[in-house]
């Protein structure tokens, strides 16, 4: 039989390097003159994957996710894996927003990028859907990069990464 040669398809944030770039946005918000004396939350819970943010206004609630972004990017935090709810009003006339991190690979999203991979026509490349992860595997490498090229120039909604290339 001949050897078959395969990689997956995830998504996902490394959840120390989120916790740390919320950090430095909370030291970097406290420094800031135009939060002294003003409530300005972040909060993130690593178990469920959220980020609170807790702000006076909307201006500065945009203001605290742009910083945030900025760390992020600096982190190497993917941003298209950020979802931010709606502002919500909170007690107090303050502003409330939640902001859930996408660590795997949705069902209606996987289906898509396994029907994309087959619609690429490639002989002998096989996808199938594990979970939160699709892999894909064919007998030759030159087809798994020509796959990987493909649906890297497609838009997914989130940061696709390609891993365990075996």
């Amino acid at each position: 039989m001949a050897k078959t040669e395969s990689f997956d398809i995830t998504t996902g944030a490394d959840l120390q390097e989120v916790d740390n770039a919320v950090n430095q946005a909370r030291k970097e918000i406290i420094g800031r003159f135009d939060f002294k004396g003003v409530l300005a939350e972040i909060e993130f819970d690593r178990a469920k994957g959220t980020l609170e943010i807790h702000t006076t206004d909307d201006f500065k609630l945009d203001a605290i996710w742009e910083v945030l972004i900025g760390r992020f990017v600096s982190r190497q935090v993917p941003i298209a894996n950020m979802k931010r709810g709606e502002p919500e009003r909170a007690g107090g006339n303050t502003v409330r927003q939640l902001v859930t991190l996408v660590q795997g690979i949705d069902s209606d999203t996987a289906r898509q990028i396994s029907k994309f991979i087959r619609d690429q026509k490639l002989k002998k490349v096989q996808s199938q859907i594990q979970g939160d992860a699709v892999r894909v595997s064919a007998p030759n490498r030159d087809d798994l990069q020509t796959v990987i090229t493909a649906v890297r120039a497609e838009e997914w909604g989130v940061e696709l990464k390609f891993g365990n290339y075996r």
